[in-house]
């Protein structure tokens, strides 16, 4: 009955903030131009900060409770979304004639209870002995030791070298990178050019990783084991888990269970733990014994015993891209797409337990979320379409890992290839304030500045063509610092263009900074600088029109920089 009321609240206010506002508002001021009587053709002054704040004050609210995904609040703020784009007259391009694209989550919990380990008839106990992660299986078979598992070919590392693994339990040393090895080594592509062992186990067809605990895990043991006996993980997207082929279970192990696990063999699990990660063959020093070379990798006794079992159980909540489109007006360039794009949601109940709980997410990306609605229900009153249909798409999970544009990309509802242009909107709303001296705030920008990233990354032509557009309607200062493959940020990764980007579409990505209250329940709509969110929020619609207006798509003259195509 709670969330009956709840529900009732939520669309209560839906439909009072959707209701049209143009009798209350006042014609932001536009440039005096010639080109006035164009931009009052497009609608552009339909965008104002007024609308704005109505918007965000309902999709950033308590009642959305931060937006997470899934959520209700998430499910509640696509509805909004999806009955306003209705309302306006877009067309649906999600699934099955609906706005939304649905995506489906896993979760898997596991079962401790039904879960058991032996090696040789002798008996280990989960939480002390072994911690799996939530795959339910049952194991047994041969066993290869790996050491630490990675093939790097970059760095000539292939720890499977005469090695099948098929059918196999893998046995590897600790978590970390072969010794020697950093982040930045990973160059080239996950799955070809740098693989992790989890993943190569995929990949092959083994059984299961078993990992040796090293010091690390050691130190977060009772960390590990609450979390894994604890509240249900957090969900992922089914598709991205079953890409490599079957999810392969990895279980941890004690040193005690690593010893019984050797006991007996070439080498013993003091002396391969002496080995750690290293990447050559080598003597290890092991006590109260003589050294001992170690050489990698080898296949355990076929004799050995091991049997474990791994009870979980799935579940399968959804979510969901709502994306729309704006049919252009030629006939033929119709059938090409300007995208725009911010993402909806944010962390939800991010500090449960204290006064204020919530993550609204206003900036982030609530000011995003909001332009957008705004763009579209400018284009919808606007006196004459754009010659280039215009695709909306407001994405799920970018908080989790750039969840909806890695899936819309992949599994587009429109072709990608007919994607001529991407803009994305991501935190829009924040001002920094003269004499605000607050260090956290000292890379926020100005009530009057956007940072711009991107828009010449790939094309020459689409970053002057926003330039252009920005000099000759409101001229706000386009900053560019980040703009910039080397960016140690790494801000052109972090939000929903980069995927886009990864398909060879040309984007621009509009960006307030950082800000003291980034990810925190401070994020609300009272500190938002509306003024500002309407001047931004207009420069992207407007450069979007002239997008679409172009007689040919923008021209990709430069690849994506190496160092932005890390997976």
């Amino acid at each position: 009955m709670k969330t009956l009321k709840l529900y009732s609240l939520v669309i209560l206010l839906a439909l009072s903030f959707a209701l049209p506002t143009f009798a209350q508002r006042k014609a932001g001021k536009t440039p005096a131009s010639s080109a006035a009587t164009t931009q009052a053709a497009r609608g552009v002054d339909t965008i104002t900060a007024a609308q704005l704040k109505n918007y965000l004050s309902f999709i950033a609210s308590d009642e959305m409770e931060g937006r997470d995904t899934p959520s209700r609040g998430l499910d509640t703020t696509a509805k909004f979304i999806a009955m306003n784009l209705e309302r306006w007259g877009f067309k649906p391009a999600g699934d099955d004639g609906s706005f939304f694209q649905k995506i489906v989550l896993r979760r898997d919990i596991f079962d401790g209870a039904h879960s058991s380990a032996e090696i040789n008839g002798q008996k280990f106990n989960f939480g002390e002995d072994f911690l799996p992660t939530a795959v339910g299986a049952t194991i047994t078979g041969p066993a290869v030791y790996v050491g630490h598992g990675w093939v790097i070919k970059s760095k000539n590392i292939d720890a499977y070298k005469g090695i099948d693994v098929k059918d196999k339990i893998v046995v590897v040393f600790g978590e970390g990178f072969p010794q020697g090895i950093t982040r930045a080594d990973l160059t080239g592509k996950m799955g070809e050019d740098w693989i992790s062992p989890a993943l190569y186990a995929q990949q092959h067809g083994a059984r299961a990783v078993l990992a040796m605990a090293d010091y690390g895990m050691l130190l977060r043991w009772d960390q590990t084991r609450q979390r894994t006996a604890g509240a249900a993980p957090r969900p992922q997207v089914e598709r991205f888990m079953t890409q490599s082929g079957p999810a392969v279970p990895v279980i941890w192990l004690s040193p005690r269970m690593s010893a019984a696990l050797f006991q007996g063999e070439k080498y013993s699990a003091t002396a391969l733990m002496a080995f750690g990660s290293s990447v050559a063959p080598m003597s290890v020093s092991v006590p109260n014994g003589p050294p001992v070379s170690v050489t990698l990798p080898f296949e355990l006794n076929p004799a050995r015993n091991v049997n474990l079992t791994i009870a979980a159980k799935s579940e399968k909540p959804m979510t969901q891209n709502v994306v729309a489109v704006w049919e252009g007006g030629d006939p033929v360039l119709k059938n090409e797409y300007v995208a725009v794009g911010a993402h909806y949601d944010h962390i939800g109940i991010c500090m449960p337990g204290t006064a204020d709980p919530i993550c609204n997410g206003a900036d982030d990306d609530g000011s995003g979320t909001t332009a957008l609605l705004g763009m579209a229900e400018a284009i919808s009153h606007a006196k004459q379409r754009p010659r280039r249909s215009v695709l909306f798409v407001w994405h799920c999970g970018e908080e989790k890992g750039l969840w909806g544009s890695r899936y819309f990309t992949e599994n587009p509802t429109v072709p990608l290839d007919h994607i001529v242009a991407q803009l994305n909107i991501d935190m829009i709303g924040r001002s920094k304030k003269d004499g605000d001296t607050n260090p956290r705030n000292k890379e926020l920008s100005g009530p009057n500045d956007v940072y711009v990233i991107g828009s010449t990354m790939m094309s020459t032509e689409l970053g002057e063509l926003v330039d252009s557009v920005n000099k000759s309607f409101l001229n706000i200062g386009f900053d560019k610092r980040y703009d910039d493959p080397a960016d140690p940020n790494r801000f052109f990764s972090r939000s929903d263009h980069y995927n886009y980007a990864r398909k060879g579409i040309p984007i621009i990505f509009f960006f307030d900074g950082v800000h003291e209250d980034y990810h925190q329940p401070g994020d609300s709509p009272d500190k938002i600088d509306y003024q500002k969110m309407e001047k931004i929020a207009r420069t992207v619609y407007m450069t979007m029109w002239e997008v679409a207006n172009r007689p040919l798509r923008p021209k990709v003259d430069k690849p994506l920089p190496a160092q932005l195509t890390v997976d």
